[in-house]
Parts: structure tokens; C-alpha cells; sequence
């Protein structure tokens, strides 16, 4: 079992990402708690929306107000726990972090090689439109996992240093799994220049070029080099934030500043268990991609 919470600043859009996959039929509405209605998923996104903003709106002073946590639980916790049991979970999650009281919406994504479970809130109290103490929210939730893992017996998830998420040409669910990698990195305040955004990307393998008027996204090996067929960037909904507008090729022209490597190491760390991948074709070899045109219309 993997928890994780983003450190998403938009609560609107940490509830819309969840709210277009549900459209993309790829997710499912799965739970909702503390809300003025009994089903609120009855409604539109904007009335959910508006139930957290109303809550928001009291206290404008606080800027990171939305909560987006992410559950993941392997095939065989899914099969201990069910649908029952990870809802109690989930809400047992939620009040151990200090959220039991306020209105949540949980959302079941099934689009990828693993089921994991999105929870959106806010982290204004409704009742004293406080922000709700954060303190040691991830020792917090690793000792949930602790007692969920002894409780069910559950599987211990390999350790994030040993994990490795760089993608590769035998990848699996590519364009959602990049899509997922773009919005992850999306949140994350510090990755403020575009070229901290390509640093970042250089960790999971991952390298948008410029090509002809638009950008292509390459898997890259550990060299740079293509080893699978491009994607063209206006295919993904979800794009990198530095390549949303013209403003952001002005960017590249200003010095490129200091890299601090420890930093990008945290990121790497923060940023691996948010994204849901397929795991390497581990018995078969790699398989090579002839890339047409490499050298012809494309440029770093």
C-alpha cells in the first residue's frame, strides 16, 4: 500500500483532473463524506466544486488550501480489502490526518495497470475556516500504513529508493502514464523554469523537442537517445506547463540557472510514487524503435 499526498495548491484543479477522468470514463465516483447533499455526485463538478470553494472563500489568506491525496494498493490488498473495506479505510485515513469532519469526494481510477483511489478536499476547517494543522502528515501516514499492512497483512511496497519508475521503450499505457507524469510535476511549485521542467523530466527518461511548429515527447535512453516513436504534445490533454504558451519559448532564452542535484533527487523521490506505471517487460529484451526523421525537422 502507497499513500501519497500532492502538494497541490488548486483544489479546483486537483477535483477537475479526477472529474475529467471520470468523464473519459477511466475513473468512477466512489465515495463522498461531510457533504450539504446526500449524493453529490448527483450533480455537476461545479456544485462539488462549490462546496469546498464555499469553505475556501472564508479564509483567502491561506494559498495551498486543497487537499489531493492518492491511495494505491497492490492487486492483493484489493482482494483483502474490497470495495467495503477501502472505503472504511479510506475514512479512517481521513481521520487520522485530521479530515474526518470535512466534505471529501473519492474517486476510483481504473485506467491504468493497478486500481488506486483519489481523494480531493480542503484543508480550511468548515466549521472554524482555520487551516487544519499539517504537521508530520507524512510520518502520520506512514504509521497508517504501518497499521493497515499489520491489520490485513498486507504487501510491503518496494522502498523508493529502490523503485524505478524511468519509463523505457517497452513501456506500457504510455500516453496516460506521461500525461499522469506532466501533472505531477504541474504541482510542484520549486520546478519554476522551463529548464528545471526539462531537468526533471531528463529523470524518468522523458524529452520534448521542438518540431516544426509544435513539440514531440521522445522516451529517451540513459544517453538522450529516442528508442520508441515520438508523441506529438498536442495530442496530450495534460501538458508541461512551460509548453502551454508562446511566453514559454521567450524563457529559453534566459540563463540557465544553477542545478542543484540534491534538489532534484527530492523531486525525483516526491515525484515516483505519484505516478502510476507499467512495470519493465523484465523477461523479454528491449525492444528498439528506428526513429524516422531524427535528425530532419527536430531540434533540442
Amino acid at each position: 500500500m502507497v499513500i501519497v499526498i500532492h502538494q497541490s495548491t488548486s483544489t479546483q484543479n486537483a477535483l477537475f483532473y479526477n472529474e475529467k477522468k471520470v468523464e473519459q470514463k477511466k475513473a468512477l465516483f466512489f465515495k463522498s463524506a461531510n457533504t450539504p447533499t446526500i449524493n453529490p455526485f448527483a450533480g455537476s463538478k461545479q456544485d462539488r466544486l462549490n462546496t469546498l470553494k464555499k469553505i475556501e472563500d472564508m479564509n483567502s489568506r491561506v494559498k495551498k488550501n486543497g487537499l489531493h491525496i492518492s491511495v494505491n494498493p497492490t492487486v492483493s490488498d484489493l482482494v483483502k480489502l474490497g470495495d467495503k473495506g477501502m472505503r472504511i479505510e479510506i475514512s479512517k485515513l481521513m481521520e487520522h490526518l485530521g479530515y474526518g469532519s470535512q466534505p471529501y469526494f473519492v474517486f476510483k481510477h481504473t485506467d491504468l495497470d493497478r486500481t488506486h483511489f483519489h481523494i480531493v478536499s480542503t484543508r480550511i476547517d468548515k466549521t472554524t475556516f482555520k487551516k487544519i494543522r499539517d504537521d508530520y502528515e507524512k510520518q502520520k501516514t506512514q504509521r497508517f500504513i504501518k497499521s493497515l499492512e499489520q491489520k490485513y497483512d498486507l504487501t510491503k511496497e518496494q522502498s523508493q529508493v529502490q523503485s524505478n519508475l524511468k519509463f523505457s521503450a517497452g513501456s506500457r499505457n504510455l500516453k496516460q502514464n506521461l500525461e499522469s507524469l506532466f501533472y505531477q510535476l504541474n504541482q510542484i511549485d520549486s520546478i519554476s523554469t522551463k529548464q528545471l521542467y526539462n531537468k526533471s523530466l531528463e529523470l524518468f527518461n522523458v524529452e520534448v523537442r521542438k518540431s516544426g511548429r509544435g513539440h514531440v515527447v521522445f522516451i529517451t535512453d540513459e544517453n538522450g537517445s529516442p528508442v520508441r516513436y515520438p508523441i506529438r504534445l498536442s495530442e496530450f490533454e495534460e501538458r508541461p506547463r512551460f509548453y502551454v504558451s508562446q511566453s514559454a519559448e521567450q524563457e529559453q532564452q534566459v540563463a540557465t540557472p544553477m542545478i542543484d542535484e540534491f534538489q532534484l533527487a527530492q523531486w525525483a523521490r516526491d515525484v515516483n510514487r505519484l505516478i502510476e506505471r507499467s512495470n519493465w517487460r523484465k523477461k523479454e529484451p528491449a525492444m528498439e524503435y528506428k526513429v524516422k526523421n531524427r535528425d530532419r525537422g527536430l531540434s533540442r
